[in-house]
């Protein structure tokens, strides 16, 4: 008698048919990794995530070539989220300084806030994008279609 052998599909990852390159199945997941949106397959910035001085993001998704930029200026109101981003941070490190040095110098706190502000500029500058494109943009939803490893955009060359 032969032993059972049990096989693994991989066209059924995900839950997804003929899908051979796996798309990241939570939102929230596909967010912190800067996933495009539609197709959670192709990466938003073309750097890394905390690179200082060049942080660099791609025009479309290069998988499903999603336009990230949805129209002009639209990252403007990438601001407010980045402002409200920067005010935990300066908030947070303001109370953390107070808690443990209990000091009154004005020039300890610029230090203990600022620093830190400074130092996660990278972070604020792409997880307020990732935010607007995520969850505050109606219309922005993932379509597992567009995750399809074959997947080719039939309005490719009409747009742009």
């Amino acid at each position: 008698m032969k032993p059972l052998i049990l096989t693994i599909d991989k066209t059924m990852e995900n839950n997804h048919p003929h899908t051979t390159a796996p798309y990241v199945n939570s939102e929230f997941k596909a967010a912190l990794h800067g996933k495009c949106p539609k197709c959670r397959t192709g990466d938003m910035f073309a750097t890394g995530a905390m690179n200082l001085f060049g942080q660099r993001m791609n025009e479309k998704c290069p998988h499903c070539g999603f336009h990230f930029e949805i129209e002009p200026g639209y990252f403007y109101v990438a601001m407010f989220v980045s402002y409200g981003m920067n005010v935990a941070i300066l908030v947070t490190c303001g109370i953390l300084t107070y808690m443990l040095t209990g000091s009154e110098n004005p020039w300890l706190y610029c230090a203990a806030t600022l620093i830190p502000a400074f130092l996660l500029s990278p972070f604020t500058y792409r997880y307020s994008r990732i935010v607007l494109l995520f969850w505050l943009t109606p219309g922005v939803h993932f379509e597992p279609e567009k995750a399809k490893p074959d997947y080719v955009d039939p309005f490719k060359d009409l747009k742009r």
